[in-house]
C-alpha cells in the first residue's frame, strides 16, 4: 500500500509540495539579491545554507511528486535544513531575508507535518 493512499494524505502532500517548490523559489531568489549585496563575503556561509535549503527543497519535491517510498524521510532532512536556513535568514534585517525566514519556517513545518502523519 502506498504512503499516499489516503485523500487527507494526498492533500497534506499536495500542500507539502507547494510549500517546498515556495521555498527553494524564495531561497534562490534570496541568492540572487546577496550574490549582489557589498558585503557578500561576510554572507558566504548564508549563501550556501541558502543554496542548500533550495535544493534540498527541490528535491523533497520531486520525491513527493513521484510517491517515492522515501519522501517520508526526505522531508525529515528537507524540515531540518528549511529550519537551519530559517535561522541564518534571520540573522539579516533586509526585507528578503526576513521573508525567507518565513518561508523556511512554513516549509519546515509542513515537511513535519508530512513525518508526522
Amino acid at each position: 500500500m502506498s504512503v499516499w493512499s489516503t485523500s487527507s494524505m494526498k492533500v497534506m502532500m499536495e500542500q507539502c509540495m507547494e510549500a517546498c517548490l515556495k521555498c527553494a523559489r524564495a531561497c534562490e531568489e534570496c541568492t540572487s539579491i546577496c550574490m549582489q549585496a557589498t558585503d557578500v563575503q561576510a554572507k558566504i556561509n548564508y549563501i550556501q545554507t541558502l543554496q542548500d535549503c533550495a535544493q534540498v527543497c527541490w528535491q523533497a519535491a520531486s520525491f513527493m511528486a513521484r510517491s517515492s517510498q522515501f519522501a517520508q524521510q526526505y522531508c525529515e532532512l528537507c524540515a531540518a535544513i528549511c529550519e537551519a536556513c530559517a535561522e541564518e535568514c534571520a540573522k539579516f534585517n533586509d526585507a528578503c531575508c526576513q521573508e525567507c525566514a518565513q518561508i523556511c519556517r512554513e516549509c519546515a513545518q509542513a515537511c513535519r507535518n508530512m513525518t508526522s502523519s
